[in-house]
């Protein structure tokens, strides 16, 4: 009996309490409505939504904005992520007016009896309080946030709050917004996500630091867990499905980032681009920009780069650990979070993370990672280091012993020990027929060093470029067979002009004496260059460069230039090489294909011209077609002879490296892609005695055709009208009489072979001019 008078004292002090409150609400209703905000920014939403940066086939590399968010219409919501979020938040969400007051009721109840704590914040109280309120707690704004769930719910249907809710909410990772934060967590679309995917995101608006995934994988389980457990509870999902859902492995993104496709040099020069257009506006207005990067070639460029600047650093050597954590913090109970704080002070560059050496046995090295990982890395991952680890003599600097930072990455199942590069290098390719930008890599890591050295580095190009001198002389009267001396000169500082004489050398000191120019580009003999350039006139040649896209202020007209002396960026030279694999037209490298605004609609679109149709022609189609032939001999049995390992008869190129082995070069075509390497230092110094463009360039190059060319059939070098070809005598570069073996070699019809004993006119101009008295 007295329990039975205690719970309707109870009831009936609740249901006075409730009147009294009710009232309450109804006076501060009456007081507060009236001055509530305008509901403009709800009618007329306008989400901040950043600048989005897209490859050609529609992957996302960058994305620049104060907010990730993506918006996505109520109708385009997969089913399963509404009921998910009504489940989770606001079960009562079509039925109540804004505010829910028996979910009120039924949640101070709870919270008295201690029964199951639900909030009583309903899903339109969460949009009031997320575009008008401040987070502050206190009764005014409780009651302000009401009154204004009241207004919405009279102003908006229920679908539309929802799907402003779906667009704002914030969910972690800078990401506001289910589709923002699908792509965050599982770098796909809403539409792909599983239920058991879309579950756990239904679970991050309550708290989106404590259920992270990334950080907190297992308070996000258990969240997930309870949205599935809600939605079997209220017959959104059946027993089956939630049991499969349970047992779903997750898989999250293994980067952090937001892209899809690592190419932040490219996403930085879109962004300074469209800044330029735009102003701050790019940051908010949602404008999405299409790049002409392809997704595999990027890739192949990123691999190719990364593996070519580990294998010099695998040829130069150890530099030693980047640090130490002292043996005394390695033992108890706070050892892994000791090491786990020295090395949170070291950023991740390339995928090279930090490690904690933490054992040493005469098998290999066990570390301790950034990931709290215990990993033991042994045979060819310690390939770097294996001198150091056993050398006795071996210096303090470059000694691992227990305690030691290292740098280690992971490659498929296995872990190798690295180290930080010094060194640079830069990676373009192209489309000859357009100039559409396939691929471009500007440094190691964008996040280490922001300087883009495809566009920004201007360096001499060395050997690489003597194809232009070479295609200069070949409009002069030159041809292929030309034979011209590969013997030493010097000039005095009289003929140089710059108070001290020159002695020029061949790369590899050695002279051959009288060769063809074919040959003599084959195996790149720098005094046959410097005897061509003197024969055709160093005006003349600073003149014709610029048809290729140079600027003849860069490449003063002395004879060094021959040598490649001037200074050229990546991007200038891929510019000029397709040149030659287009068949002798000009295309201007380009980026950006087109510009949407937040809605689809095209607002700038890119009118390219493409060879053979509205390009300029610059160069002679048959001066195109017995450039490449030469440079297809370097890419056989010359310089970049590595390139037959590709398999293919349509490569062309020519290596590149300067004085000192400061700067290494590979330029190379086929008639579908031009691409060119460049490695180097930031600060010039040598790359060492043994570094070249075939050694150091070269390999990157041929590790990206081998991807991007896969596929793609050899496409034969036809000649064009005007090309005759004559069997020569290859010691004499004269027509071969019928009697005698010879070769076949490319002439352009007014320039044809001297018979022996004579010559024709412009050639005999031509081989005249290389004789050596008439350089002094």
């Amino acid at each position: 009996m007295f329990l039975q008078s205690w719970w309707k004292f109870l009831a009936l002090s609740f249901i006075t309490l409730t009147l009294v409150g009710a009232l309450l609400l109804g006076l501060a209703s009456a007081l507060i409505y009236p001055d509530l905000p305008s509901l403009e920014a709800l009618t007329n939403y306008k989400p901040k939504l950043p600048l989005r940066v897209y490859s050609e086939d529609g992957y996302l590399l960058a994305e620049y904005g104060e907010e990730r968010r993506s918006f996505v219409d109520i109708s385009k919501v997969p089913k399963n992520l509404q009921e998910a979020v009504i489940a989770i938040e606001d079960i009562r969400f079509y039925k109540h007016g804004g505010v829910d007051t028996k979910g009120i009721l039924r949640a101070a109840l709870n919270n008295v009896t201690g029964g199951s704590k639900e909030g009583a914040s309903t899903i339109t109280m969460q949009v009031a309080r997320n575009f008008f309120l401040s987070s502050e707690r206190s009764f005014k704004r409780k009651i302000n946030e009401a009154m204004l769930a009241i207004k919405i719910e009279h102003s908006l249907s229920k679908d539309k709050i929802l799907e402003l809710y779906i667009n704002q909410i914030y969910l972690g990772q800078r990401a506001y917004g289910f589709a923002a934060a699908s792509q965050v967590y599982y770098g796909k679309p809403l539409d792909k996500l599983t239920l058991a995917e879309t579950a756990l995101l239904a679970g991050l608006p309550k708290a989106p630091s404590n259920y992270n995934p990334f950080v907190n994988p297992k308070r996000a389980i258990n969240r997930q867990h309870e949205v599935l457990h809600n939605m079997l509870r209220y017959k959104f999902i059946d027993e089956a499905s939630y049991q499969a859902a349970l047992k779903e492995p997750l898989h999250f993104k293994s980067s952090k980032q937001s892209r899809d496709l690592a190419a932040d040099y490219v996403g930085e020069i879109v962004r300074q681009s469209m800044y330029e257009r735009y102003k701050e506006q790019i940051y908010s207005s949602g404008l999405k920009v299409y790049t002409t990067i392809i997704k595999a070639d990027q890739e192949a460029a990123n691999t190719a780069i990364a593996q070519g600047i580990m294998e010099y650093d695998l040829r130069h050597g150890y530099r030693g650990p980047e640090g130490y954590v002292a043996s005394s913090e390695l033992v108890g109970e706070s050892a892994n979070q000791k090491m786990e704080k020295a090395i949170d002070a070291l950023e991740t560059f390339g995928g090279l993370s930090p490690a904690v050496v933490t054992k040493i046995t005469d098998k290999g090295v066990r570390v301790h990672t950034t990931s709290g990982e215990d990993v033991q890395i042994e045979g060819e991952g310690l390939a770097l280091v294996s001198r150091v680890l056993h050398d006795t003599k071996v210096g303090e600097k470059l000694k691992i012993k227990v305690g030691s930072i290292v740098r280690v990455m992971k490659e498929g199942e296995s872990w190798k020990i690295t180290q930080l590069p010094q060194v640079e290098s830069a990676f373009v390719s192209l489309d000859p027929k357009n100039g559409a930008v396939r691929a471009l890599v500007g440094g190691f890591d964008f996040n280490r060093n922001k300087f883009n050295h495809v566009t920004q580095a201007w360096r001499q190009p060395g050997s690489s470029f003597k194809p232009f001198i070479y295609s200069a002389a070949l409009e002069k009267g030159f041809t292929p067979a030309s034979i011209i001396d590969d013997a030493p000169i010097s000039f005095p500082a009289s003929f140089t002009g710059s108070g001290s004489s020159w002695e020029p050398h061949n790369f590899d000191g050695k002279y051959e004496g009288p060769m063809r120019l074919r040959t003599a580009l084959t195996k790149s003999k720098n005094m046959v260059s410097i005897r061509v350039l003197n024969s055709i006139g160093v005006e003349y040649a600073q003149d014709y460069i610029t048809r290729f896209g140079f600027a003849a202020k860069d490449h003063p007209a002395y004879l060094t230039m021959a040598l490649g002396a001037g200074s050229v960026t990546p991007w200038q030279m891929a510019e000029a090489y397709a040149v030659f694999a287009n068949g002798g037209y000009r295309v201007n490298p380009y980026l950006i294909a087109r510009i949407e605004d937040n809605k689809g609609k095209i607002i700038e679109e890119t009118k390219f011209v493409e060879a053979g149709n509205d390009a300029d022609r610059v160069i002679d189609a048959r001066n195109a077609f017995l450039m490449t032939s030469m440079m297809q001999d370097v890419t056989r049995i010359g310089t970049a002879a590595k390139a037959r390992q590709l398999g293919r008869s349509d490569l062309a190129g020519k290596t590149g490296t300067t004085n000192n082995h400061i700067d290494t070069w590979f330029a190379g075509f086929n008639p579908k892609k031009v691409a060119v390497v460049w490695m180097g230092y930031d600060k010039p110094q040598s790359l060492g005695g043994s570094e070249t463009g075939g050694s150091a360039a070269l390999p990157v190059w041929i590790k990206y055709m081998s991807s991007a060319l896969k596929g793609i059939p050899d496409v034969d070098l036809a000649a064009p009208e005007g090309v005759s070809s004559i069997r020569i005598n290859l010691k004499s570069g004269n027509r071969a009489r019928e009697d005698e073996s010879g070769f076949y070699e490319y002439f352009y019809q007014e320039y044809p072979p001297p018979e022996k004993g004579g010559a024709s006119g412009a050639a005999t101009a031509a081989s005249d001019a290389t004789d050596t008295d008439s350089l002094y």
